[in-house]
């Protein structure tokens, strides 16, 4: 994909893929250090401990905090690796195959649908907010919408699509932006109200 393809956001995505990449790999990183260091010492206070709601600890000690049997901060490290990786080979100018991104999108895909899994456990069942794992989220959800988007537009799943209609006419940020507010409203209603 290169920035000439018309796509109004194609600039765009290879920057995203790199710091949503960097941010969301030291988050995970981050995240995988705190959970040694809580399993080594059961009196560790992590980092991103700070009160009641924001108590890393707290979520961390949840059968949540790892679901297939191992930290989920691993599938983090290794996912957003990947991000990270294609982002910088854009950006080199590399053309990426269908099937890359079929598979990303598959990928993406499965890690939107698991974070939000994640935080509906973390508002309605743990009952407290991990700082790292929402700066998880965060990096998350944009990937997720433009890779969207751009395979959209180069037809990876269906005949492609408009640039134009792709970005839904608007602002192709809006969506994001609403998405975000959405969960700050859940957070709120849920910790703050």
């Amino acid at each position: 994909m290169r920035s000439t393809d018309g796509a109004p956001f194609a600039r765009i995505l290879p920057w995203l893929l790199v710091v949503a990449g960097l941010i969301g790999s030291l988050a995970s990183f981050v995240l995988t250090i705190e959970k040694f260091e809580l399993s080594v010492d059961a009196d560790y206070v992590p980092s991103c401990s700070f009160d009641s709601v924001l108590d890393c600890g707290s979520v961390m000690a949840t059968s949540q905090a790892a679901v297939f049997g191992f930290p989920n901060s691993l599938l983090g490290i290794v996912g957003f690796a990947l991000v990270t990786t294609t982002g910088v080979a854009l950006l080199a100018g590399a053309s990426l195959s269908r099937w890359y991104w079929a598979g990303l999108q598959v990928g993406v895909t499965a890690a939107t649908i698991f974070v939000h899994w994640l935080i509906a456990q973390s508002l309605y069942v743990v009952g407290a907010l991990c700082p790292y794992c929402m700066v998880v989220w965060a990096a998350t959800i944009p990937v997720f919408w433009y890779v969207t988007l751009r395979n959209l537009h180069h037809g990876v799943f269906t005949p492609p699509v408009a640039a134009n209609v792709v970005a839904a006419r608007m602002n192709h940020v809006l969506p994001v932006l609403v998405w975000f507010v959405g969960i700050g409203i859940l957070v709120y209603l849920r910790f703050y109200a």
